[in-house]
């Protein structure tokens, strides 16, 4: 199927894709992109973010962000301004959804937990994780791993890798998604662009969470120029909004108004960068620097709030205090799949035992991070008779 004529010059067309790492003929009604939306959309490791956290463990609220709601909300952003940029709007749907599919359970903190476990086997990253659960751990097809996604989403998918770890996917994979890290180049236009919506996703919702939570308040915020400006703008056009009844309503506005705000500045920097850079083709993309942007001003503003976020919520003692619990579990449950295997699920078993001390760290760290929180919890109250969660 053939993409449609509005894409820019500078936008991925799935007709001139690098192709997936087992060929496949093409669909007859999709494009190739849409193909990774679709295989992604029902992959294991999609449906498990329901029950993998964000900042509050799952066990905390039914109402509260999970991975999973926020991949869909990534995507949503990205689309919206995809859509502006004349880009790839299937492509960035694809990499929003899949961008956080090899995260662990407890968030950054069982991250943190994992990547510690695994300091003498390489460490652990959720960006090269996701990779791995698209190129290896998913087994959905007869005739290979993984569920064989087009280079470009899989590009999109590795964020961020270190110089040693793209040594080793250059060395798997000549010319591969490693290949970028070691020549200093930039990915896609509709890569950069998830990277951009992710943060400002994380920010609103965080926000959200954490006033419904109890953890921060309207009026700590109203040191947040970028938000309380919008919150002001919100109670002077609609002034009934006062007192506790209406706080959630005057919260939701001036995230809306803060979000629509973010998204007109990426697509009018951004169109500002192409228009100064002139990008005429994909691989022009790759040689300039980032184009897709926050303005100067808006930028100051968006780190500001991210510093207020991990001050007064991701560091809040009762977070700090859950997801220290949180990281017990994880290096408890490391320690015992590494010492008895067979404790694991019969495939990592196999894994482990047929290979040497790192694959057999390898493979618990990888039975481990496709974990939910509650499955953890769970397994670390069998394993261990203690209830630390929940």
């Amino acid at each position: 199927m053939t993409q449609n004529s509005s894409l820019a010059c500078y936008a991925c067309d799935p007709a001139l894709s690098r192709g997936r790492r087992y060929p496949e003929p093409a669909a007859p009604t999709r494009t190739e992109y849409q193909r990774d939306r679709h295989r992604i959309v029902h992959s294991s490791a999609f449906r498990r973010l329901v029950y993998k956290t964000q900042v509050f463990l799952n066990h905390e609220g039914d109402l509260f962000r999970t991975r999973l709601t926020h991949s869909l909300e990534v995507a949503q952003l990205g689309r919206s301004i995809a859509r502006s940029l004349r880009i790839n709007e299937d492509l960035v749907e694809a990499i929003s959804l899949a961008h956080d599919l090899g995260h662990t359970p407890f968030g950054h903190a069982g991250q943190d937990a994992l990547n510690g476990c695994m300091h003498a086997h390489g460490g652990f990253e959720h960006n090269l994780q996701s990779l791995r659960v698209v190129d290896h751990l998913e087994e959905r097809y007869p005739d290979y791993d993984g569920i064989n996604l087009t280079f470009e989403t899989r590009e999109g998918v590795l964020k961020h890798c270190s110089q040693a770890n793209a040594q080793r996917l250059e060395l798997n994979e000549p010319g591969g998604v490693g290949g970028r890290f070691l020549r200093k180049e930039q990915p896609s236009l509709e890569a950069q662009l998830c990277n951009l919506a992710d943060e400002i996703a994380y920010n609103a919702h965080d926000i959200d969470d954490g006033v419904r939570s109890g953890l921060i308040t309207l009026a700590q915020l109203a040191d947040v120029p970028l938000f309380d400006h919008y919150r002001c703008v919100a109670q002077a056009e609609h002034p009934h909004l006062v007192g506790a009844a209406m706080e959630r309503r005057l919260l939701y506005e001036a995230i809306r108004r803060m979000l629509s705000a973010q998204v007109y500045d990426v697509i009018e920097a951004t169109s500002a960068a192409l228009a100064s850079a002139a990008p005429r083709s994909v691989a022009d993309v790759r040689l300039a620097a980032t184009l897709v942007c926050f303005s100067a001003p808006m930028r100051a503003q968006s780190s500001e709030l991210k510093r207020f976020l991990f001050k007064n919520l991701y560091r809040h003692p009762q977070v700090v205090e859950t997801t220290g619990r949180a990281q017990r579990v994880v290096t408890e449950l490391f320690a015992a799949y590494v010492a008895e295997p067979r404790e694991m699920k019969p495939r990592f078993t196999r894994q482990a035992l047929e290979g040497e001390p790192s694959a057999r760290a390898r493979a618990v760290a990888d039975f481990i991070a496709g974990m939910t929180d509650r499955f953890a919890g769970r397994e670390h109250e069998r394993l261990t008779g203690l209830r630390l969660l929940g």
